[in-house]
This record gives C-alpha cells, sequence and structure tokens, in this order.
C-alpha cells in the first residue's frame, strides 16, 4: 500500500526533468523567474513562479530571480521591489537576483558575433513596413531590401545605434534566418530596437538600443546555465527561436518546456488592461482589494497558503480552454481561502447593517460577561468575554416584520437564540414616520444563558449582536467580482464596459470591543458573515474591515428565488 503521504508530485515537467537528469542531458537543475518590472505580480503569475521555485527545490537545484529589464519605457524600480516582497510573502526562495541588465555587454558581443556571422542584419525599414512585410500563416514574407548588406557595413551601423546616431524606431537589429519560414517567429525576428529615453532603471544612459524578450530572454538562460525555462503556451512557437540562437552561438543550450498558464473567470490578467484600470481610476490602486494582483489578494486577507492550495490543485496542463490559459473558477479560489482561514481565523461577532433591540426585561444598567469560543476549529484558541446588556445591535437581515416561508430568525412572536446568550422574543417593533423600523423590543429567558432551555424547548435560528453599550463603530467594505462577464477579455475594450457598478459596497456598523485594538493585516470570521481583514485605513477610533470571502449562505439562496 502506497503511503500519500510521502508519495511525490508528479507532471509532464517533472518527468522531463527527471528524464534529462537520467539521460545525462545535465547533470544539474537551475531554473529562474523572469518577471518583467514593469507592473505587479497576479495570481496568474504565482503558478509559473511555483512551478519553477519547486522543480529546483525537489531536485536539489538552484532557482535565479532575474528581472527582464529589457524596456526602460515600462519598467521602474518599484516594481521591482514588489515582485521581490511578494515573491517573498508566497515562501519562495532564491540564490541570486540578477538582472537582463547585468548582460547587455556580453549579449552585445554575441549579437556582433551574429553580425560577423552573416546571421543578423541592420534593417532601415520602419516598424510598420517590418510588419507588414512578415507575411502571414498563409503567405511567406518579403526580404527586406537591406537584408544583404554587407558585414561591415551592418557592424558599422550597429555601432552608430549603440552609440545613439540614429532616433527612435528608425533602424532595428534582426536576426537573419527565413522569410519563408512556416514560424512567423523565425522570419527574421528583431533583436535591438533604438530607445533614447526614459534612462535604464539600472544603466541610465549607457544604453541607447536595448533587446528584444526573444533575443534577451534565451541568450540569458545561456550565461546563467539555465537548465529548464519553464514557460506559458504561447511561448511554444517562440521555443524554435529560443533553440536557434544558442545552436548558431555555439553556447549552453537549455530546454524550454511550456505549460498552461492560470487565468481566473469574472478577471483580467492583462498588465496593460490592469494598469487602464489604475491609471483611470476605476479602482483605488494595484493593491485595490478587487484586483488580482498578489497587493490586492493580500490586502483582502487572502492567505499565501490559500493561494498555493489553489494553484497546487489546479495542476499542470498542456492543454489551453483558453488564450493559452486554463480558465479556473474564481469560486474555487474562494473555497480554498475559506478551507484555509476557517482553521486560522479567530471568531469575533460584527454587525454591518445595524438593527436595534431593546431588551424590556434585562435589568437596566447591568452588564453581563459571556463566555464565546475563538475557534471551533482550533480547540488550543480558547474562549474570550464579550460584553451583553440591555441594548443590543443584531443585523437587519436577522429581522423580518413579516417573514417570508422558511425564514426561522425574528420576527414578532418569535424566538431565537442570541449566540453564547439567551433566548429573545420579539414583542413589537418602533417605526419613526415614513414607517420605517428604527427599533425592536423583545423580552428575554433568563434561565437560558449560554443558550439552552432547562425545559428542553427549540429555536431554530441563533443570531449574532453586539452590546450597544460596548460596540465599537467600524468601516466594513464588501467586495465583489469586479466585472460581470465570466470572460471580460473577449474584446479589446469590452471589459471596460464590463465592470460591475457594485464591486464595492461601503457598510458603517459595529464590532464587539476586543477588535478596537486590531491591526492591520489581522484576519477573522465575523460570525454568520464571512471572513475579513483589517485594513490598512484603519484608525484608532474606526477600524476598517474587508470581506475577504463570504461564508456560504443557505438563506441567501432561498431568498433570492423568493
Amino acid at each position: 500500500m502506497t503511503d500519500e503521504s510521502t508519495t511525490k508530485p508528479t507532471d509532464f515537467i517533472r518527468e522531463a526533468v527527471a528524464e534529462d537528469l537520467k539521460s545525462g542531458r545535465f547533470n544539474y537543475v537551475r531554473t529562474r523567474l523572469p518577471p518583467e518590472p514593469n507592473g505587479y505580480l497576479h495570481i496568474g503569475h504565482v503558478k509559473a513562479f511555483m512551478i519553477d521555485y519547486l522543480i529546483a527545490k525537489e531536485n536539489n537545484g538552484e532557482l535565479i530571480l532575474r528581472f527582464d529589464d529589457t524596456n526602460p519605457v515600462k519598467e521602474d524600480v518599484e516594481y521591482v521591489d514588489a515582485i521581490m516582497d511578494d515573491a517573498h510573502w508566497l515562501g519562495i526562495q532564491w540564490v541570486k537576483v540578477t538582472y537582463a541588465s547585468d548582460y547587455f555587454d556580453l549579449l552585445y558581443e554575441w549579437a556582433v558575433k551574429l553580425v560577423k556571422m552573416g546571421k543578423a542584419y541592420v534593417d532601415d525599414q520602419s516598424p510598420e513596413e517590418v510588419s507588414a512585410n512578415r507575411g502571414t500563416f498563409t503567405e511567406p514574407g518579403k526580404e527586406s531590401p537591406y537584408r544583404n548588406r554587407s558585414v561591415e557595413e551592418n557592424l558599422d551601423l550597429l555601432e552608430r545605434m549603440k552609440n545613439g546616431e540614429f532616433p527612435d524606431g528608425s533602424r532595428v537589429l534582426r536576426a537573419k534566418i527565413d522569410m519563408a519560414h512556416p514560424n512567423l517567429n523565425m522570419r527574421d525576428p528583431v533583436m535591438y530596437r533604438i530607445i533614447h529615453e526614459p534612462p535604464h532603471h539600472r544603466t541610465g544612459s549607457k544604453w541607447k538600443i536595448y533587446p528584444m524578450y526573444d533575443w534577451a530572454h534565451g541568450q540569458n538562460d545561456s550565461m546563467e546555465g539555465i537548465t529548464h525555462s519553464l514557460c506559458s503556451l504561447e511561448y511554444r512557437d517562440h521555443r524554435p527561436l529560443y533553440e536557434w540562437f544558442p545552436e548558431q552561438l555555439g553556447v549552453f543550450k537549455p530546454r524550454q518546456i511550456e505549460f498552461a498558464r492560470l487565468n481566473l473567470n469574472y478577471t483580467v490578467m492583462s498588465k496593460r488592461k490592469l494598469r487602464r484600470l489604475v491609471e483611470e481610476k476605476r479602482v483605488s490602486g494595484w493593491d485595490d482589494p478587487r484586483m488580482p494582483t498578489l497587493r490586492a489578494m493580500r490586502r483582502r486577507g487572502y492567505t499565501a497558503e490559500a493561494i498555493i492550495d489553489f494553484v497546487t490543485r489546479m495542476g499542470i496542463s498542456t492543454v489551453a480552454t483558453s488564450n493559452s490559459g486554463v480558465i479556473a473558477d474564481v469560486a474555487f479560489l474562494e473555497e480554498c481561502v475559506r478551507d484555509d482561514l476557517n482553521k486560522r481565523s479567530p471568531r469575533r461577532m460584527a454587525v454591518i447593517k445595524p438593527l436595534k433591540v431593546v431588551i424590556d426585561n434585562y435589568p437596566e444598567n447591568q452588564t453581563e460577561e459571556m463566555d464565546a469560543v475563538n475557534n471551533p476549529e482550533d480547540p488550543n484558541a480558547g474562549t474570550r468575554k464579550v460584553p451583553f446588556s440591555k441594548v443590543l445591535y443584531i443585523e437587519q437581515d436577522d429581522f423580518r416584520e413579516t417573514p417570508p416561508p422558511k425564514y426561522y430568525r425574528l420576527y414578532p412572536g418569535n424566538e431565537v437564540r442570541l449566540r453564547y446568550a439567551y433566548f429573545i422574543k420579539c414583542t413589537h417593533v418602533i417605526k419613526n414616520d415614513k414607517g420605517e423600523i428604527v427599533e425592536i423590543h423583545a423580552t428575554y429567558d433568563p434561565a437560558t444563558r449560554g443558550g439552552d432551555a432547562p425545559d428542553g424547548r427549540k429555536v431554530k435560528s441563533t443570531i449574532h449582536w453586539v452590546s450597544a453599550a460596548h460596540a465599537k463603530p467600524a468601516e466594513f467594505r464588501l467586495y465583489d467580482r469586479l466585472f460581470t462577464k465570466e470572460d471580460p477579455e473577449e474584446g479589446e475594450d469590452d471589459y471596460l464596459n464590463a465592470l460591475n457598478p457594485n464591486s464595492l459596497q461601503i457598510a458603517n456598523g459595529y464590532v464587539e470591543p476586543l477588535l478596537s485594538s486590531t491591526k492591520a493585516g489581522d484576519r477573522f470570521q465575523f460570525e454568520r458573515q464571512g471572513y475579513f481583514c483589517t485594513d490598512p485605513d484603519s484608525t484608532d477610533g474606526k477600524p476598517v474591515f474587508n470581506l475577504t470571502v463570504s461564508l456560504k449562505d443557505t438563506w441567501a439562496k432561498i431568498e433570492k428565488k423568493q
């Protein structure tokens, strides 16, 4: 019988790595994380990061964090710091941090080598001409009129490009491969383009030409001795080019293996689209809890463990369901978050939309302390004292003056249990001039302290509460999905039209007194409400809580059908 606790995970990537070691293709394993520092990590990156990390770790290998800083127009040191912080939060460790810019000099030397070999040339065509002459999937491309320049002329022009003698977009360096190749990526791909401004975040104004991803990425892998370049499926068509460059140069040849990237429904993953949401202030920032970035998920209260569990349970596949990726259900992610937070979150009571209850037969000016369980999933979590008094707050949804069918909570003449406290029965309500209920009156049974009746009578509902005299005011930010469409990226701008106008609702209610001293990042389960996290916007006088994920609510489904 197999011991599942010691069974190692397996998939096509792990099998390929094992075969490479067995065959002697490589005698070590070294992987890399190659993020471009032009935005914040989102949950789609977690899958790629964890695959690279675990493949190295499981084979006693090394992981390098290498920033692909080849485009100074979009990159910033802010993103470098954020990416490292988020990766550490996930528990990922690396042996060193490098940058593509560390290798700019050597990369240029290799480019010169290709020019001398007649394998690269300077092209004076405009970007539009290069694109138009590339051809289609069914028609070959057209050779550039500058393709057969002499080696000497190409070397001179490349040097002058590097020195900044030509304006942006006026020339590029291209590999000379085959303009009739069935793979469009092999039709003389661009290796260098001219960019004068802005200065690079590490090399300043030294360079006026910058490598394209396909040129820098693979050669950096070779320079660092990366054995396995693990990337998403959209790079499968780039693999022939990834292999062509080191073959021509006669240098170390890493192996590229592709997998289906991770996407979420009701979510946008494109950095460009996410940046637009931020810049147009459709969200409050990259860490807005509705965003799919790790910054946002951390602020919302997601744990690294829950996110990793979600990614692990999704598995690794070569089959894409849409746009080279696997679309996961955000509800499954939320379930992983619930599973994790259920074990670790202390329970507290909070009333988000308060309704006052006055217990008429409870003694004036009396306060009791009720014993409340901190976490029923953790026997070591202990209990806490919760104050109880004559005037309470309950949730508005826990009362109906005229109850619908199968409604067992509080209504005139009905008896319910107050969590950790007493049975109460509603006697009447007080309304304002508009006919709105502003106050409920009830009686309590002193014999039911702790929540059970000595005579054995039962109630069908238990509701939570806070003592009005001891309650602390709080703000609740109730988050829902940012988009109303399951696939908001179907069209270029369709995602903007699919924004959910109710993705954030703010409520002002009350919490039990212990929550007055909470700090940013603390997580709780508010009983019968959901899991919440303390937001950094909290102040001493008023904490702010973000809804992480709701609890399963059977009544909500019933009420929706009414």
